[in-house]
């Protein structure tokens, strides 16, 4: 475990290696945008749940879906599908990029989890490749 130095507001310092939280930071690209929709997405959550062995809780999406036109997004870095699965333990977040054929995902946990397994399914389920990927331990 890495060790940290927490200031604390009167200036003094304490180390710790106690993790709180563990992230998965992760941008695809090239994905198959075939797979940027609400069913396929939710089949996501509830798959990656059950690999990385957390509890599905709710999820919500943010999309055009019900918009009318004339509001829709239009923009590369704009139109797309987001959505936010609550997880036992905290969350993941899903964002898609329609025209970019880019996917952004950040798995947030108190629970451990393999980040090599979340990465490997993730690239495969969204046939994307890896452009970027960091593993944060949260102190």
């Amino acid at each position: 475990m890495l060790k940290s130095e927490n200031k604390h507001r009167n200036g003094s310092t304490e180390r710790t290696d106690r993790v709180y939280g563990y992230e998965l930071v992760l941008d695809l690209k090239n994905c198959d945008t075939s797979r940027f929709n609400r069913e396929s997405i939710d089949k996501f959550f509830t798959s990656i749940c059950r690999l990385i062995h957390m509890e599905k809780c709710v999820v919500h999406f943010w999309d055009d879906i019900g918009v009318p036109l004339e509001d829709q997004q239009v923009e590369p870095h704009t139109k797309g599908t987001s959505a936010v699965c609550f997880i036992l333990t905290s969350s993941i977040v899903v964002h898609t990029l329609d025209l970019l054929a880019t996917t952004y995902v950040n798995i947030f946990s108190c629970k451990s989890f393999s980040p090599s397994q979340a990465i490997e399914f993730t690239a495969q389920w969204f046939g994307g490749d890896i452009a970027n990927s960091h593993f944060l331990q949260r102190h």
